[in-house]
Protein backbone atom coordinates (compact mmCIF):
# COMPACT_ATOMS: atom_id res chain seq x y z
CA UNK A 1 0.00 0.00 0.00
CA UNK A 2 2.43 2.54 1.03
CA UNK A 3 4.87 3.74 -1.85
CA UNK A 4 8.55 4.45 -1.21
CA UNK A 5 8.33 7.49 -3.71
CA UNK A 6 10.58 5.86 -6.40
CA UNK A 7 13.04 5.02 -3.79
CA UNK A 8 14.68 2.51 -5.47
CA UNK A 9 16.02 5.58 -7.80
CA UNK A 10 16.65 7.50 -4.68
CA UNK A 11 20.57 7.98 -3.00
CA UNK A 12 21.02 7.91 0.59
CA UNK A 13 20.88 12.04 0.23
CA UNK A 14 17.82 12.31 -2.05
CA UNK A 15 16.39 10.36 0.43
CA UNK A 16 17.13 12.91 3.05
CA UNK A 17 15.89 15.67 1.08
CA UNK A 18 12.80 13.83 1.00
CA UNK A 19 12.36 13.40 4.67
CA UNK A 20 13.78 17.31 5.41
CA UNK A 21 11.25 18.81 2.36
CA UNK A 22 8.33 16.95 4.96
CA UNK A 23 9.52 17.96 7.92
CA UNK A 24 9.72 21.42 6.63
CA UNK A 25 6.55 21.54 4.41
CA UNK A 26 4.47 19.02 5.98
CA UNK A 27 1.31 17.66 3.61
CA UNK A 28 -1.84 17.28 5.01
CA UNK A 29 -1.09 19.78 8.49
CA UNK A 30 -3.40 21.01 11.03
CA UNK A 31 -6.60 20.75 11.70
CA UNK A 32 -8.84 18.70 9.47
CA UNK A 33 -12.51 20.11 9.65
CA UNK A 34 -15.51 17.64 10.20
CA UNK A 35 -12.86 15.28 11.57
CA UNK A 36 -14.81 12.46 13.21
CA UNK A 37 -12.11 11.81 15.24
CA UNK A 38 -9.06 13.13 17.38
CA UNK A 39 -6.49 10.86 18.38
CA UNK A 40 -3.06 11.85 20.09
CA UNK A 41 -0.13 9.75 20.57
CA UNK A 42 3.64 10.21 21.52
CA UNK A 43 7.25 8.62 22.69
CA UNK A 44 7.62 10.03 26.22
CA UNK A 45 10.95 10.02 26.51
CA UNK A 46 12.19 11.56 23.50
CA UNK A 47 8.84 13.90 23.25
CA UNK A 48 7.99 13.15 19.82
CA UNK A 49 3.59 14.10 19.82
CA UNK A 50 1.23 13.25 17.04
CA UNK A 51 -2.39 14.36 17.34
CA UNK A 52 -3.98 13.11 14.32
CA UNK A 53 -7.66 14.34 12.70
CA UNK A 54 -9.63 11.29 10.80
CA UNK A 55 -12.60 11.74 9.08
CA UNK A 56 -14.38 8.10 8.13
CA UNK A 57 -16.57 7.84 4.85
CA UNK A 58 -20.51 7.36 5.35
CA UNK A 59 -20.04 3.71 6.03
CA UNK A 60 -16.59 3.99 8.48
CA UNK A 61 -14.60 1.63 6.39
CA UNK A 62 -11.92 4.38 4.66
CA UNK A 63 -10.23 7.31 5.45
CA UNK A 64 -12.39 10.05 3.78
CA UNK A 65 -9.69 12.39 5.46
CA UNK A 66 -6.70 11.96 7.16
CA UNK A 67 -4.31 14.79 8.71
CA UNK A 68 -2.20 15.76 11.80
CA UNK A 69 -0.02 18.13 14.07
CA UNK A 70 2.53 17.57 15.82
CA UNK A 71 6.54 17.75 17.22
CA UNK A 72 9.71 16.32 17.41
CA UNK A 73 12.14 15.43 15.35
CA UNK A 74 13.08 15.37 11.40
CA UNK A 75 11.85 11.68 11.11
CA UNK A 76 8.53 11.39 12.96
CA UNK A 77 7.13 14.35 11.33
CA UNK A 78 8.11 13.60 8.01
CA UNK A 79 6.76 10.01 8.46
CA UNK A 80 3.44 11.80 9.88
CA UNK A 81 3.38 13.65 6.31
CA UNK A 82 4.24 10.88 4.17
CA UNK A 83 1.80 8.65 5.71
CA UNK A 84 -1.19 11.19 6.03
CA UNK A 85 -0.52 11.91 1.84
CA UNK A 86 -0.38 8.10 0.93
CA UNK A 87 -3.42 7.33 3.08
CA UNK A 88 -5.74 9.61 1.59
CA UNK A 89 -9.16 7.56 1.06
CA UNK A 90 -7.07 4.51 1.68
CA UNK A 91 -9.77 1.17 3.18
CA UNK A 92 -9.10 0.53 6.62
CA UNK A 93 -8.21 -2.53 5.91
CA UNK A 94 -5.09 -1.20 3.64
CA UNK A 95 -4.10 0.57 7.02
CA UNK A 96 -4.89 -2.52 8.92
CA UNK A 97 -2.20 -4.60 6.63
CA UNK A 98 0.86 -1.95 7.40
CA UNK A 99 2.96 -2.69 9.80
CA UNK A 100 6.23 -1.03 11.19
CA UNK A 101 8.66 -2.59 8.11
CA UNK A 102 6.49 -0.95 5.50
CA UNK A 103 6.69 2.81 7.06
CA UNK A 104 10.54 2.14 7.60
CA UNK A 105 11.24 1.04 3.76
CA UNK A 106 8.44 3.83 2.72
CA UNK A 107 10.74 6.32 4.70
CA UNK A 108 14.47 4.83 3.48
CA UNK A 109 15.15 2.22 6.23
CA UNK A 110 18.58 3.46 5.87
CA UNK A 111 18.40 6.16 6.65
CA UNK A 112 15.82 6.13 9.69
CA UNK A 113 16.55 2.67 10.90
CA UNK A 114 18.42 4.08 14.10
CA UNK A 115 14.96 5.76 14.80
CA UNK A 116 12.53 2.91 14.26
CA UNK A 117 10.14 4.49 17.13
CA UNK A 118 9.87 7.91 15.77
CA UNK A 119 9.77 6.10 12.48
CA UNK A 120 6.36 4.41 13.04
CA UNK A 121 4.71 6.69 15.91
CA UNK A 122 2.11 8.24 13.12
CA UNK A 123 1.52 4.70 12.10
CA UNK A 124 0.76 3.32 15.66
CA UNK A 125 -1.14 6.04 16.18
CA UNK A 126 -3.49 5.94 13.59
CA UNK A 127 -3.66 1.84 14.80
CA UNK A 128 -4.28 2.95 17.52
CA UNK A 129 -6.81 5.68 16.75
CA UNK A 130 -8.78 3.03 14.24
CA UNK A 131 -8.88 0.62 17.50
CA UNK A 132 -10.61 3.31 18.85
CA UNK A 133 -12.83 3.86 16.04
CA UNK A 134 -13.99 0.21 16.23
CA UNK A 135 -14.43 0.01 19.68
CA UNK A 136 -17.41 2.55 18.98
CA UNK A 137 -15.01 5.83 21.39
CA UNK A 138 -14.94 7.95 18.22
Amino acid sequence: MLRPYGRRNMDRQQIIDRLFDHYERPRHYGHLEGADMVHAGGIPDCGDTITLYLRFDPAGEALAGLSFEGRGCTISQAAASLLCEQLQGAPLSAVDALDDQAVLDMLGREVVRARPRCATLALNTLKSALARHRAGRG
